[in-house]
C-alpha cells in the first residue's frame, strides 16, 4: 500500500487588506477601521493527498491561492482552519531569496539554509563542493548576497534545496528567471528526483513543464481546487477558464494592420475530428488540417501574401507556411472578397493543445491584417510517441550480428603467406613486379 505524503483537510486562509495608503489615513480612520479593511480568503475549503513518489503541479490564473497554498504545505504559513500532514524531510524553493540573509556571504547563506532545511554542519560540509559547483556561482560564492542578481539567488537556492536530499520538493514559480541552460540543469534534477521516487509538488505557469514533470496537476480559481486529474485533462480545463482572455486577444488583435484589408473569417476543419470544450479541432496525430479563411480588400494590392503559423497556446512555433516563399504563389491583386483554403496533410504533431494564427501581408511585407489565435486544435491519443513530433515508432526484437573480423595487422598478414613484411621493399625495389 503506497505511503501519503502530503494530507490537506479542508485548509482555509484568509488575509487582511487595508485600504489606508498613508500614517495620516491609519489616524484619522482609526476608529472607523473596519470600514477601511475587508477580508480576502486566498483558500477556501482545500482537501487533497498526494502519495509518496507522486509529482503534482499546482496550476491556475494568477491570484488563484497556488503560492499560499504551498507555503502552507511548507510550513511557512499557518491557515485558519484545516490542518496539513507531512511525511518526510521538506525542502522548499519558494521565493526569490527566502531563507537568506543579504548581509551574508554565499558560503554562510548556504550554512545558514542547509541547517533551516535539516542539515548538521557536517553534512553540509560533505555535500558543500556539489551546491557550489551545481549554483555555477563559485566566483562569488564570498559575496554577500545582497549584490546577486535574481538569477544567482535562484542558482544558489535551488543548489541547496536538492543537495539536502529531501523526501518532498517544494518549487515555485520562481525558476523562470534563472536561464535556459540553468532551467534545463534545474528540469533535469526534478526528473531525477522523480526517477528516485521522491515527491514533487510543483507550482508553474508553463504547461510544458506540468506535461512533462508532473503526474497529475490541480488547478485552483479563486481559491478552490476546480480540477485535480492528470495534466492533459487539468490543462483542458484551466485554458477553458482561459477562453475569456483569449477571446479579448483574439478581439483586440483583429484589425491591427493598415486597414486595405481585413480577414473577415476563419473556419477550422479536419475529416473525422471534432469539436470539444472551445477546440474547434480535436484530432489525432498525423490529421489533416484544413484552414479556410475569407479576407476583404478595400483596393487592389499588388504582390500580397497570407502567411499561417501553428504555436502552442504559450507561442512556442511549431509550423510556418506562407503563400509567397514556401508555396511560390501569385495571388490575384483585386478589390472585394478573397477566399484562401489551407491543407495541411499529415500534420504529427505531438499530443498538446494548439493555436492557428493567420495574417496578410503586402509585396513589402507591410502587414495589412492579422488574426492572432484565430483557431484552437488539439491533438489527443499520441500512443506510440511523445514529444513535440509524433511518429509512429515501431521497435522490432532481432538476433544480434556477429562482430566483424578485426583488421590484420602487417604482421599477422606476412606470417599467414610465409614472407617477411621487412624483406618485401627490398624484393620490390629488386624488380619485383
Amino acid at each position: 500500500m503506497a505511503l501519503t505524503a502530503v494530507v490537506a483537510q479542508n485548509l482555509v486562509k484568509s488575509f487582511t487588506i487595508r485600504k489606508q495608503k498613508s500614517l495620516k489615513e491609519n489616524i484619522v480612520n482609526a476608529r472607523r477601521g473596519r470600514a477601511f479593511a475587508e477580508r480576502f480568503r486566498a483558500l477556501d475549503d482545500i482537501s487533497f493527498q498526494i502519495t509518496a513518489g507522486e509529482s503534482v503541479g499546482l496550476v491556475g490564473p494568477n491570484g488563484s491561492g497556488k503560492s499560499t497554498l504551498l507555503k502552507i504545505v511548507g510550513g511557512i504559513l499557518a491557515p485558519n482552519q484545516g490542518r496539513v500532514q507531512v511525511r518526510g524531510r521538506l525542502a522548499a524553493l519558494l521565493e526569490l531569496g527566502a531563507g537568506f540573509h543579504p548581509d551574508l556571504s554565499g558560503r554562510d547563506n548556504i550554512y545558514l539554509n542547509a541547517s533551516l532545511l535539516g542539515l548538521s554542519r557536517a553534512e553540509t560540509e560533505r555535500y558543500f563542493a556539489d551546491i557550489v559547483d551545481f549554483s555555477g556561482i563559485p566566483d562569488f560564492i564570498d559575496t554577500q548576497v545582497k549584490f546577486y542578481s535574481s538569477g544567482m539567488y535562484v542558482r544558489l537556492a535551488f543548489a541547496v534545496a536538492v543537495h539536502v536530499d529531501p523526501d518532498i520538493l517544494l518549487v515555485d514559480e520562481v525558476l523562470a528567471v534563472g536561464d535556459e541552460p540553468f532551467q534545463a540543469k534545474c528540469m533535469d534534477k526534478i526528473r531525477q528526483f522523480k526517477q528516485e521516487g521522491r515527491t514533487i509538488v510543483f507550482v508553474s505557469h508553463s504547461t510544458a513543464q506540468v506535461t512533462a514533470v508532473c503526474d497529475r496537476a490541480i488547478v485552483l480559481e479563486h481559491g478552490r481546487i476546480v480540477e485535480d486529474d492528470t495534466p492533459l485533462i487539468a490543462l483542458g480545463r484551466l485554458r477553458q477558464a482561459y477562453q475569456g482572455q483569449i477571446e479579448a486577444t483574439r478581439q483586440a488583435d483583429a484589425g491591427s494592420g493598415d486597414g486595405r484589408a481585413t480577414i473577415a473569417s476563419v473556419r477550422l476543419s479536419s475529416p473525422g475530428s471534432y469539436d470539444y470544450a472551445g477546440f474547434d479541432v480535436v484530432g489525432r496525430p498525423g490529421l489533416t488540417l484544413e484552414a479556410r479563411c475569407e479576407i476583404d480588400f478595400d483596393q487592389p494590392v499588388p504582390g500580397w501574401s497570407a502567411d499561417l503559423s501553428i504555436e502552442t497556446t504559450l507561442g512556442d512555433p511549431r509550423l510556418l507556411t506562407d503563400s509567397r516563399d514556401c508555396l511560390k504563389m501569385d495571388l490575384p491583386a483585386a478589390a472585394g472578397r478573397q477566399g484562401l483554403v489551407w491543407r495541411l496533410p499529415d500534420l504529427r504533431l505531438g499530443e498538446g493543445d494548439y493555436v492557428v494564427n493567420l495574417a496578410v501581408r503586402d509585396q513589402a511585407g507591410v502587414r495589412l491584417d492579422v488574426r492572432s489565435r484565430a483557431a484552437m486544435f488539439a491533438i489527443r491519443r499520441a500512443d506510440l510517441s511523445r514529444g513535440p513530433v509524433y511518429s509512429e515508432a515501431t521497435l522490432e526484437l532481432v538476433a544480434p550480428q556477429p562482430a566483424p573480423p578485426a583488421p590484420a595487422t602487417a604482421s599477422q598478414a606476412g606470417a599467414a603467406d610465409g614472407s617477411s613484411p621487412a624483406a618485401e621493399p627490398e624484393e620490390r625495389a629488386g624488380g619485383r613486379p
